[in-house]
């Protein structure tokens, strides 16, 4: 997952016994790159408080342009601006996010969102006016600003006044979802453990012992569901009015033009949807069908689905943080040195921080610092095979921000999720050649692979549950919670496997959406991911038939940065930007082939 924060927004993702550890780099084995050069603000400036940064925005407000070359040097001083808030502002948000008890971030960032971002927001609308309704804005460069221009005048057709404030609550309630489960914690074997570290025991062999895992971790997040649903009641209102002020029937229209999803449409998300049901769960039925016979079960429960069909305990590709940072930058470097040089780099920074905690929050990110140019890498390690993938997926956020540091326009490295997505699951495929670094017998590195190529396929009905879901919601405003949880059973059932067994448990399932970070904090920021899976598993495809050619081009296709459309970036990547039946089934046919060759 990757977060970038907007100006006027802040965001809403043991090893193996007798194998040695390798050590820790105790050197920089590369130069740290310089921060951006500052032109427009003073070198040592920090953002504090409004009356400081307010007259560079009053500056810029004002200024007279009086050609294209004063016009482009604006938006060039606009931009480094924006740059230095937005690194502020994520800094603020990494330091609530690392330690939801420390009282002092905690204030730094409430004051951000409720005394910054209104009045930053304000003056964006202004900025982004003067920019449009200059007479030397047709003189730009097409190629250079053209997406930087539809962007502006995206967001100035979406602003309103009155929903500065009601953006702000949204803020703070949302956030307030991350707080919740930052506190769940329960106890195993006489340890105290967050919910991440618990989840790993799933993978466990002894099957009781599992079962019991998964009752206490879904029974403490009921205890919280009145509290989570009153949440999503708050942040639902909110969200409708907004839209409405905005002069849309409902949030889901407001959001897609807010995303800026300029390159499809409502019913292209549709067709997903469909062509996910058609053509992905028919395989993934094949795979739990497959996992049920293996492990001689009459019945398939929920608490079987991660567990290794081996029998044998479950995989532990590292011991702690270090090794899994270690290991990680050794298995980047194979596929190209330049990967792992950006992940050595960030751990020299302490942009790393890995390990799962009390008090740390829930998930993971890549956060981009668009003026340091080294983006932060935030998860829960909690020494399980999940951990290795969420590093590298995070590693391809990472490259994928360390390539587009040189743009000096900020649209340009505010990728869209569609593409920054890409850069992520596609860096978890084509790393899967030297995992060896991770397992040192093949028979575990093709559990690995195995356990790899069926997650692939099975995060894409989920996420299609979780869009689908999404758009009844918000085009059902006026839904009381019980309609939200019966639509919720609808809609989870048409994605929803038949292979498994869910009676006696129902309970769970009716509010398992909850889970779900996105839907509270990034709303609409998921089905990004699906897109994502099938063009990551197209450039895997590409890779296995000539791994230079498809490396170059992945490669090419991040470096755009958004400087072309998503569709121009899938294009460079050597991929299509194609949600539709045929297509889909056959990059399904090609990953079936893959997994029958490791089985």
């Amino acid at each position: 997952m990757q977060l970038d924060k907007s100006w006027n927004t802040v965001t809403r993702v043991i090893m193996k016994r007798g194998q040695k550890k390798p050590k820790t780099s105790t050197t920089n084995l590369f130069d740290v790159p310089q921060p951006r050069q500052r032109e427009y603000l003073p070198k040592e400036f920090k953002l504090t408080v409004w009356s400081k940064i307010k007259p560079y925005f009053a500056e810029l407000e004002k200024r007279e342009i009086s050609n294209v070359q004063e016009l482009e040097q604006w938006v060039s001083d606009k931009s480094e601006l924006e740059a230095v808030v937005t690194e502020a502002l994520a800094w603020r948000y990494i330091k609530i996010t690392i330690d939801s008890k420390n009282q002092k971030a905690e204030e730094l960032y409430q004051y951000a969102i409720q005394e910054l971002i209104p009045r930053i927001a304000s003056f964006e609308n202004k900025l982004n006016k003067k920019m449009v309704d200059s007479p030397f804005v047709d003189q730009l460069s097409s190629d250079k600003y053209h997406i930087h221009i539809r962007g502006i005048k995206n967001a100035l057709s979406l602003f309103r006044e009155e929903n500065i404030p009601l953006s702000t609550e949204v803020d703070i309630y949302s956030k307030e979802y991350g707080k919740i489960f930052a506190e769940m914690t329960i106890g195993i074997d006489g340890k105290e453990m967050t919910l991440q570290k618990a989840g790993a025991l799933l993978e466990e062999p002894d099957r009781e012992y599992r079962e019991s895992v998964y009752h206490k971790i879904n029974q403490r997040i009921l205890k919280d569901k009145d509290a989570i649903e009153a949440l999503f009641d708050q942040l639902l209102v909110k969200r409708h009015q907004i839209a409405l002020n905005a002069g849309f029937d409902n949030f889901r229209d407001y959001k897609f033009m807010s995303l800026g999803r300029f390159d499809y449409t409502v019913d292209d998300c549709l067709a997903f949807h469909n062509s996910i049901a058609k053509q992905v769960l028919p395989v993934i039925n094949e795979t739990h069908e497959r996992r049920k016979k293996a492990l001689a079960f009459d019945t398939l429960r929920p608490w079987d689905l991660t567990v290794d069909l081996s029998g044998e305990d479950a995989l532990r590709p590292f011991e702690d943080v270090d090794e899994l940072t270690e290991k990680a930058i050794s298995c980047l470097n194979q596929l190209d040195p330049s990967f792992g040089k950006v992940i050595e780099i960030m751990r020299s920074m302490g942009h790393l921080d890995l390990d799962s905690r009390l008090s740390k929050r829930p998930g993971g990110y890549n956060m981009p610092l668009h003026i340091t140019g080294v983006p932060f890498i935030f998860m829960n390690a909690s020494n399980a095979l999940g951990d290795m993938r969420t590093l590298l997926h995070e590693s391809g956020h990472a490259v994928h921000s360390y390539l587009t540091r040189h743009y000096k326009l900020a649209s340009a490295k505010r990728v869209p999720s569609e593409v920054a997505e890409l850069a992520a699951m596609s860096m978890e495929l084509l790393t899967m050649d030297y995992w060896d670094v991770f397992f040192d017998n093949e028979k575990d590195l093709r559990r690995a692979k195995i356990n790899q190529l069926e997650n692939v396929l099975k995060i894409l009905p989920w996420i299609a549950t979780i869009d689908k879901f999404q758009h009844w919601i918000y085009t059902h405003p006026e839904q009381t919670a019980e309609e939200r949880k019966n639509n919720w059973i609808r809609i989870a059932k048409e994605f929803k496997s038949d292979i498994i067994d869910f009676s006696g448990i129902e309970m769970y399932q009716e509010h398992i959406w909850h889970k779900q970070l996105h839907i509270f904090e990034v709303p609409f920021y998921y089905i990004e991911y699906g897109m994502a899976q099938l063009g990551a598993i197209a450039i895997w495809k590409r890779y296995k038939e000539n791994p230079q050619q498809a490396i170059k081009d992945y490669t090419a296709a991040l470096e755009l940065g958004y400087t072309k459309p998503i569709s121009e970036v899938y294009q460079r990547a050597g991929i299509a930007f194609d949600f539709s039946e045929e297509y889909v089934s056959d990059l399904v046919t090609f990953i079936r082939a893959e997994l029958d060759q490791l089985i």
